[in-house]
């Protein structure tokens, strides 16, 4: 089915199941205890063993020698699996570093064996017998000091729309600021784990990754065979925010191990090989020009921002943001990307947007400080109903103002203190702050397959995967509304390389555009229905498990009474969709108290307004919010990937030294999501929110830190070293 841009009424609208906050049907399961993940596929196949992955002691150079003959003869091992009996090892299309190296190590813990025992501990035990020597070189591992080399990434040329540097130096009001954002980990509860298996030429992974179609084909890619002859599954996933986009070193090793061993592997990496061994959210370098009249209207709009790679690899696009948020018209964006030695950066939630953010968004609050005007007012004055620069294209939906206003208008914005570090409670400095948010609406074309049995049950198959983000439970609702049903009479099925191919659970695209493909398998499973009672396609309705037309009405699974329906097919979205600029919006407010002795940030309320076009489950969708408003909150207070500048690997490679929020960290949260509905995003007239979610949120509890303390923390994390001997004197 092509999607066509038409606003039409289709049956979605009737909205009956989908838009309501109904539960996750996968809750049970996972509150009992009976999903199973990835790591505990303990039945899925006989006579498992165990593979522990050996990470390389060296930033950069070359292997001499593995000495494998103390592992080899612990108690207990199977096979040791190095480079030199793994068999050639392709690279996948997504990421740049191999898996195993040898003998070139490209990084600090990139694996460089892998021990295969009966047990766990017999494994482990094996891999810290090996022997490595290396011949070690010297590395790039300071984004500052390789600036100055920083080249210009292919497919990101500069832009520039007018005359900046003539409008910028003319600007009444002008701010100049650099900004930094740090290495930063996914951290998901989950770690990166795989179980493999072969029959013959045939592979079946049981693994933890978010696109099943990347995943596939890269292991394809990698091990040099048909893509035919690889099953992924994937049922649950937890937790991923971009770091399970495709295989990973687990899954490439576990493949290889048990090739080498005979006999099915079972992988999971220890937490502390995760930092340094797995992609993460590179740091950033950004610089931040914004002119201005002084009645605050953006004349010229400036962003740089430099981050680096592995050779190959891809930049940070933190200028993304910049490129639609505000009007202006003189912009210039330009992004470098210098080569660095350390792990590999990747997509972590909201690539682009949430470092680009957290230097925009300060840099708009300067922007108010200096013109007098209130930041949220600031913000609306600049807003554009058309697309910035040279496209010019309008917007499908663009409600930033409304979130801004309607936030402004909840959190009790009016109570905020204009001057910086005058209110106080007790010991505590007070103070609000605001950003707002912007992340991309992307579909990508989506298929699913529908079967109905003559009890009336609809089963939906498809690859699309669910990180806790709701994807069984929407999928059961578009399915259920569509053929008039309730969510209880639909079985989905989610996780299978062997179903339709969807998008996967990436960029913010998955649930929309996997509940399109649902939607467009089900109108063709309504025909067939339709044709099989014998009832005329435009005149029939399905309501209450039955099939209705005029006075007739028949029960839904009689129209599979000689067998099971089955039909397939897929929601295609063409060039028209690129017509106008899609886009979804927030606002983000924040209070914060700051310990007026020792720097010490509190985060007391948070208030996120997001308009995403129609909501389909209200209930998974504010649980997605608030899970990107935890992340945003790290990112902005605590969570930093120290690097040894020495030796290029991140120190504090474990959750012991890599802090992430705990339930004593997080206050009271508040969602709202704007009414609005976008005919022209997909049928079901949705956009993404997963990831709108924490966009915005590291600058608006910068703002705040400002707001109560009058210090201006430009280099996250915002902590107390970079507050304490600034703080205003307590009287």
């Amino acid at each position: 089915m092509k999607f066509s841009l038409q606003p039409d009424a289709n049956p979605i609208d009737e909205l009956k199941v989908v838009g309501r906050p109904l539960d996750r049907i996968d809750g049970p399961l996972k509150t009992a205890g009976l999903a199973t993940y990835a790591y505990e596929q303990h039945g899925a196949v006989p006579n498992q063993a165990y593979g522990h992955v050996a990470g390389a002691g060296i930033a950069k150079g070359r292997i001499r020698s593995i000495d494998v003959a103390a592992a080899s003869s612990m108690p207990g091992v199977i096979a040791v699996v190095t480079a030199a009996n793994a068999g050639a090892l392709g690279v996948g299309a997504f990421y740049v570093a191999p898996a195993l190296a040898g003998p070139e190590v490209r990084h600090y813990h990139q694996a460089v064996a892998i021990v295969v025992a009966e047990s766990f501990e017999q494994a482990r035990a094996a891999a810290v017998q090996l022997r490595v020597e290396y011949d070690e070189v010297p590395g790039a591992f300071d984004l500052a000091a390789a600036r100055s080399g920083a080249t210009v990434p292919k497919g990101l040329p500069d832009t520039s729309d007018g005359d900046f540097e003539t409008a910028f130096a003319a600007a009444e009001v002008q701010v100049d600021g650099t900004y930094t954002t740090p290495d930063q980990s996914h951290a998901m509860l989950e770690p990166h784990a795989t179980l493999a298996a072969w029959d013959g030429g045939r592979l079946t992974l049981w693994t933890s990754v978010q696109i099943m179609s990347w995943a596939r084909r890269d292991l394809a890619l990698i091990l040099g065979m048909a893509e035919e002859d690889i099953r992924l599954l994937s049922p649950f996933i937890g937790g991923g925010f971009g770091g399970k986009a495709t295989i990973l070193c687990d899954a490439v090793l576990a493949a290889v191990a048990a090739r080498v061993a005979g006999r099915p592997v079972r992988v999971a990496l220890s937490r502390s090989l995760m930092f340094n061994n797995t992609t993460h959210r590179p740091a950033t370098i950004q610089r931040i020009c914004i002119g201005a009249g002084r009645d605050g209207r953006i004349t010229a709009i400036g962003h740089e921002s430099w981050s680096g790679n592995q050779p190959g690899g891809i930049p940070e696009r933190s200028t993304v943001p910049t490129e639609a948020l505000y009007a202006g018209a003189s912009r210039m964006l330009r992004t470098r990307l210098s080569v660095l030695d350390l792990p590999e950066g990747s997509a972590m939630r909201a690539p682009g947007e949430t470092p680009g953010l957290m230097a925009l968004e300060i840099a708009m609050d300067e922007l108010a400080e200096r013109t007098g005007i209130d930041p949220v007012a600031l913000r609306i004055l600049n807003d554009t109903l058309m697309e910035p620069g040279a496209r010019r294209r309008p917007f499908s939906t663009r409600r930033l103002a409304d979130c801004l206003r309607i936030g402004a208008e909840r959190f009790g914005w009016d109570r905020r203190s204009p001057h910086a570090g005058e209110v106080r409670d007790g010991a505590w400095l007070i103070g609000m702050g605001v950003a707002a948010g912007i992340r991309g609406d992307y579909v990508s074309d989506s298929g699913a397959r529908v079967r109905l049995d003559a009890e009336g049950t609809v089963t939906v198959e498809t690859d699309m995967t669910d990180m806790g983000t709701g994807s069984y439970t929407v999928l059961g609702q578009t399915a259920a509304e569509m053929m008039g049903v309730p969510l209880d009479r639909v079985v989905v099925r989610l996780g299978d390389s062997s179903f339709p191919e969807t998008p996967g659970g990436r960029g913010q695209r998955g649930t929309n555009s996997a509940a399109s493909g649902v939607y467009a398998a089900c109108t063709r499973l309504r025909d067939a229905v339709a044709q099989a009672l014998g009832f005329n396609t435009a005149e029939v309705e399905f309501r209450g498990g039955e099939v209705r037309a005029g006075n007739r009405r028949v029960p839904l699974g009689q129209a599979a009474a000689a067998g099971e329906l089955v039909v397939e097919d897929r929601i295609e979205f063409g060039a028209d969709r690129e017509q106008v600029a899609h886009q979804t919006f927030g606002a983000q407010f924040c209070e914060v108290a700051v310990d007026a002795m020792t720097g010490e940030v509190r985060v007391r309320r948070m208030l996120a307004v997001c308009a995403a076009g129609r909501i389909l489950n209200p209930k998974t969708a504010r649980s997605q919010v608030i899970g990107a408003m935890v992340m945003g909150l790290g990112g902005a207070l605590m969570e930093e990937m120290v690097v040894d500048k020495r030796r290029g690997f991140f120190v504090n490679h474990d959750l012991a030294g890599y802090e992430v929020p705990v339930h004593a960290d997080i206050p009271h949260q508040d969602v709202v999501f704007i009414d609005e509905v976008d005919p022209t995003s997909s049928p079901m007239k949705a956009k993404g929110v997963g990831e709108l979610g924490i966009c915005g949120v590291g600058a608006a509890i910068a703002n705040a830190v400002y707001n109560a303390t009058g210090i201006r923390v430009r280099d996250y994390p915002i902590t107390p070293d970079k507050l304490v001997g600034l703080l205003p004197a307590l009287t």
